[in-house]
């Protein structure tokens, strides 16, 4: 995994779970209100995150390759 992804987080989705914070340590933090946030939208590619958001409950986490925009998750159909 040599790209770049550009992470979000639908805060109208996120329920504050807090299960991206556990699955990614570091990739993830949740604000005052309980919402997630990616420590940095700009990131290595990296199992840890792929795999939060894999696990997201309400899938509330969107990769994307950084620069062509092409979803990485959730998997374009």
């Amino acid at each position: 995994m040599g790209d770049r992804w550009l992470v979000e987080v639908d805060r109208s989705l996120c329920i504050g779970s807090a299960q991206c914070v556990h699955t990614a340590p570091g990739g993830f933090r949740l604000d005052t209100a309980r919402q997630s946030h990616p420590a940095d939208p700009e990131t290595d590619a990296n199992e840890k995150v792929l795999a939060a958001a894999e696990n997201c409950p309400v899938e509330a986490i969107m990769i994307r390759l950084l620069g062509s925009g092409e979803s990485v998750f959730p998997p374009e159909e």
